[in-house]
């Protein structure tokens, strides 16, 4: 179940915390995060390849490439079994910046992304069927589990892809991993 808890960013106090996606959708769109869900328009079955997955999103994907503007996109995945998930998790989990839209959908599994701004950290647990567009600039960070399970569409502005600016901030220490608060 998708989840949003609000901190405090000075004494990581909780302020909000909800499972409610109406309520997540509200209070993410107060800060220019867009949260929605979305539905394929096929069956998937287990483990669909890249194009299956596209295919079964397209129509949101179109939709979201015209109110955005977005140029590219893709499909990752990762599983429990790679042998680089311990050095990918890491990867993710100082606090960052980008200077593009982060835009991800979860076609399957889960991944906890925090944002960072406005005094407060939103820790945003996404889920199978959610859609988190983290805005250009904003101050995050992202957690897969110590056993990472996910297949995500990833929706670029910048046909290069991801490229992160690292803070320096090591807040991200001080708040829940996904592991330890959600599992």
């Amino acid at each position: 179940m998708s989840t949003l808890t609000i901190y405090n960013d000075t004494d990581q106090t909780i302020d909000w915390q909800s499972d409610n996606a109406n309520e997540i959708i509200a209070q993410l769109a107060d800060i220019g995060v867009r949260f929605e869900r979305w539905q394929a328009n096929q069956v998937l079955g287990d483990d669909p390849d890249a194009e299956t997955v596209i295919k079964a999103y397209q129509h949101a994907i179109d939709k979201l490439v015209a109110d955005e503007g977005y140029q590219s996109w893709d499909v990752a995945s990762i599983r429990p079994n790679n042998p680089q998930k311990e050095t990918m998790r890491r990867k993710f989990l100082d606090e960052h910046t980008h200077g593009e839209d982060e835009v991800r959908f979860f076609v399957e599994g889960s991944g906890l992304f925090c944002l960072h701004l406005q005094g407060k950290v939103y820790q945003v647990l996404c889920e199978k069927e959610d859609l988190i567009s983290v805005p250009a600039g904003t101050r995050h960070w992202f957690d897969m589990g110590s056993e990472p399970l996910f297949t995500a569409i990833r929706i670029f502005n910048n046909p290069q892809g991801w490229v992160a600016q690292f803070t320096g901030d090591d807040i991200a220490k001080n708040y829940p991993l996904m592991d330890s608060c959600f599992l």
